[in-house]
């Protein structure tokens, strides 16, 4: 039991769990929404103009939280899987598998943003940059762990199986964040530093974490919903999740 009080490990049953994500997607929808009102005005309307880049650089306030996340979410598929995997719990792997699909979103749309940004600043739509080609693994890395866990018909076999790549596969979340450090890349260096003061007007730096918020809170309630589902599906044989169905 944590301080605070709460039993955070009675959620760890499917049923207790399924009930506490249906509380929480409404509320997390809600956040997603006026945080992407809030930021997008504050990006799109407030921020200023960068004095190298014009209006071309405010797709950083999509790109930069969807690079963000698709690395946060890829550790935490790769930790869920590792516990589903070490303790034999199903509710993690289930975890993990419900937060996949919304990684591999993420870092579509942090390739596919970064793209857009590349032609007016480097002249091109990709290159074979550190940063981009590892970010492109990353890609790989989620289509395979469900595509893997997708190819095998035993449940628990396929979450064992999917889980080993995922842990594997965290090798390359040091190599995007640092790349831009360890290699002489096109890329730019990080926007943000927990150790150095930001770089960017204040109006910048608010609407893309707010924006980050909303991605935060978009990822949670897909992520509960998918998970609910998978339960349901895994759980069918039991008076509970029967008479959740109806």
């Amino acid at each position: 039991m944590f301080s605070s009080g709460i039993n955070w490990f009675k959620y760890a049953a499917p049923q207790r769990f399924y009930a506490l994500t249906g509380t929480l997607i409404p509320y997390c929808v809600a956040i997603a929404v006026i945080t992407t009102i809030i930021g997008l005005t504050i990006g799109l309307l407030i921020a200023p103009s960068d004095h190298q880049q014009g209006e071309s650089y405010r797709i950083i306030f999509i790109h930069v939280p969807a690079a963000w996340m698709s690395m946060v979410i890829y550790l935490a598929v790769a930790f869920w899987a590792a516990i589903g995997l070490i303790f034999n719990a199903r509710l993690a792997s289930m975890f993990a598998l419900a937060l996949a699909p919304t990684g591999a979103l993420m870092t579509f749309i942090a390739l596919w943003t970064g793209s857009l940004w590349g032609k007016p600043t480097w002249g091109t739509y990709w290159v074979w940059d550190a940063r981009l080609t590892s970010e492109l693994i990353l890609l790989f890395l989620y289509l395979g762990f469900l595509s893997l866990h997708a190819s095998i018909e035993d449940t628990r076999k396929a979450d064992r199986s999917a889980a080993v790549l995922a842990i594997v596969g965290v090798v390359n979340i040091p190599i995007i964040y640092f790349s831009v450090k360890w290699w002489n890349t096109l890329h730019q260096g990080a926007s943000v530093s927990l150790t150095k003061a930001p770089t960017m007007a204040t109006q910048m730096l608010t609407g893309m974490l707010i924006m980050t918020i909303a991605f935060w809170a978009y990822s949670f309630a897909l992520s509960f919903y998918r998970c609910r589902t998978l339960i349901l599906e895994r759980e069918r044989h039991t008076a509970w999740a029967q008479e959740a169905v109806k």
